[in-house]
């Protein structure tokens, strides 16, 4: 939010920081905005004030002249401190959640009055079996909330409502979860939202729920940013929830992304989820061991994932009024980058090719290889008969569409047969294929456009190690349905140059019954699933091989209509 404001605004902020004195609080502040991925420079450092203070001090344990200071200079005040933690009671919370926003609001009617924005939370709501939470709809009742963190957002929020309705302007924004962030993936390690996500990649199991009120951290404050600068969207209450996702929507994330996970009732799943977090401890998920053996926090859990959808048409019409993106799904994509740093934490686990494939099929490519011709630069290559059979029957899979996001490559297996490397087919130890490898762009001064980029990694039935090297190139020719079938290869021992070339084709007869009829899907998932799958990938590949087949038209055409020409002295003098 700090970041948010100083983009999104020219505001001065003061940022009061928990130190001892006022350099220790610039480098607690500095550290907090590094460790989340945030930039920390002298133009930021310029347009804020730290204060060395607490949230839990009468008067936020400043002296009395800078408190009347900002009691007099300040515009706004954004309270978002608090100590959010599941497994402590009301009292220990109370200063912190409750009588730190009070002082805040004293600051705010201190002097001439300023407007409070209070981050509250969802939690408000948080009765099992409450039947709505709308923005406007009654909170729930106190003697329900069974934890401590949730009876003192509650406290809090109906304490400040209780100062507006003595004139106080006071706006309250309530998020729901709170995701790690989209573009870059900072999380919050000690949130709970992060630990289920991580428990859930890697035990392959969800409780079932009803509903998950979450929303990417920097949608959440984008908004909360654009509340707190907007004068006419003050003195209400908005629920910064985003879309909600509901069990049908995560178990298919995870399926299309290679991870298919097994829904249990949420005391099976906290049963086999703690047992397996004590039979093989994770340090980076302490924290959520103690909360499911903890009474309190797995009520506030139970009513969380039993609760109903939030809804929140005021922060909807707000976004569509001042042109914000609009809440989305907070699904696989938008989870992409922060599941990627949870895995390389050790919270999480992505799919590996080692796993059931997630989609796979097989292609078989015929055709002829010679030997390169002798050069000074490499030895005479070894006598062979011109147009040697090559054949190959590969089985190319996917371990996760995470892999075609990240790194646009497809797992190889299989066999290629060569009689002038050996009698025995050649094993393909490790392979892999990437997809219109740097985004399809030509070699220097070069026609053709790269489609796909094969690489092999063969051993014979003696122990032998050799190399396979293939590409497929689009041209601005006619023949486009040879281009996406024709592999232009090369052939070595380990270590050594290449000593046979040619071109492979896939026969026209197979691709079609091999590659599009005969892909095959994770027999675990559902028959909905596996179509979802089969469509994904096709939609995605056949826009890439569009995209690169379209390539060398594009820059033929380009030549042709390149209207300049060097001048002659005349028509420059001219």
């Amino acid at each position: 939010m700090l970041l948010d404001l100083l983009r999104h605004s020219d505001a001065h902020v003061y940022c009061l920081v928990r130190a001892a004195d006022e350099e220790a609080a610039v480098n607690r502040l500095g550290e907090a905005l590094k460790g989340y991925a945030l930039p920390w420079s002298s133009e930021i450092r310029r347009r804020i004030t730290v204060l060395p203070g607490d949230i839990r001090h009468p008067r936020l344990g400043l002296t009395d002249d800078l408190w009347n200071t900002l009691a007099h200079e300040v515009d706004s005040i954004v309270g978002v401190a608090a100590a959010v933690d599941f497994l402590r009671g009301y009292q220990s919370l109370r200063t912190s959640n409750v009588l730190g926003a009070l002082t805040l609001a004293e600051l705010a009617a201190t002097g001439r009055p300023k407007p409070l924005h209070h981050i509250s939370s969802i939690a408000v709501f948080n009765e099992v079996g409450i039947p709505a939470m709308g923005e406007d709809d009654p909170l729930a009742h106190i003697d329900r909330l069974v934890a401590g963190y949730d009876q003192t957002k509650w406290a809090a929020e109906v304490a400040l409502r209780r100062a507006r309705d003595h004139g106080l302007v006071v706006t309250a924004l309530r998020p729901g979860g709170i995701g790690g962030h989209t573009k870059t993936g900072a999380y919050n390690p000690q949130d709970l939202s992060s630990g289920l996500i991580s428990a859930f990649g890697r035990f392959r199991t969800v409780p079932a729920f009803r509903y998950l009120n979450a929303g990417p951290v920097d949608w959440v404050s984008r908004v909360a940013v654009a509340v707190i600068c907007e004068p006419d969207a003050w003195g209400f209450d908005y629920n910064l929830t985003g879309v909600p996702n509901t069990l049908d929507d995560v178990v298919s994330d995870m399926a299309l992304g290679g991870m298919h996970v097994r829904v249990q009732d949420w005391d099976e799943w906290r049963t086999d989820a703690l047992a397996r977090l004590q039979a093989d401890p994770i340090p980076e998920l302490a924290f959520l061991t103690r909360v499911l053996q903890s009474p309190t926090a797995l009520k506030l859990c139970e009513a969380t994932l039993k609760g109903p959808a939030a809804t929140a048409e005021r922060t909807i019409a707000l976004v569509e009024a001042l042109g914000l993106r609009p809440a989305s799904r907070y699904d696989a994509r938008a989870q992409l980058k922060t599941f990627e740093r949870l895995a390389h934490d050790g919270l999480a686990r992505l799919p590996h090719k080692d796993d059931q494939p997630y989609l796979w099929f097989t292609e078989t490519t015929e055709g002829t290889v010679a030997p390169i011709p002798a050069t000074p630069a490499t030895p005479a290559a070894a006598p062979a008969t011109p147009d040697i059979p090559c054949a190959m029957s590969l089985t190319l899979s996917l371990a996760s569409m995470h892999q075609l996001v990240t790194d646009r490559r497809v797992d190889v297996r299989g066999e290629v047969t060569c009689p002038a490397l050996h009698p025995e087919p050649l094993t393909v130890e490790r392979g892999d294929i990437w997809i219109r490898p740097e985004g399809g762009i030509p070699h220097r001064h070069g026609l053709r456009h790269q489609l796909l980029r094969y690489h092999l990694r063969l051993t014979d039935t003696d122990g032998g190690r050799w190399w396979l090297e293939g590409h497929k190139y689009a041209r601005a020719r006619r023949d486009l349905w040879r281009q996406t079938r024709a592999l232009t290869v090369e052939l070595g021992r380990e270590g050594e140059p290449a000593s046979l070339a040619g071109e492979v084709v896939v026969p026209a007869d197979s691709y079609v019954r091999d590659q599009i009829d005969g892909i095959k899907v994770d027999p675990r998932l559902t028959s909905q699933e596996k179509r979802a799958a089969k469509l994904t990938w096709l939609a995605w590949f056949g826009l890439e091989m569009g995209r690169g087949l379209l390539g060398p038209f594009a820059r033929a055409a380009a030549d042709l209509l390149d209207l300049r020409r060097t001048t002659n002295p005349t028509e420059h003098h001219r």
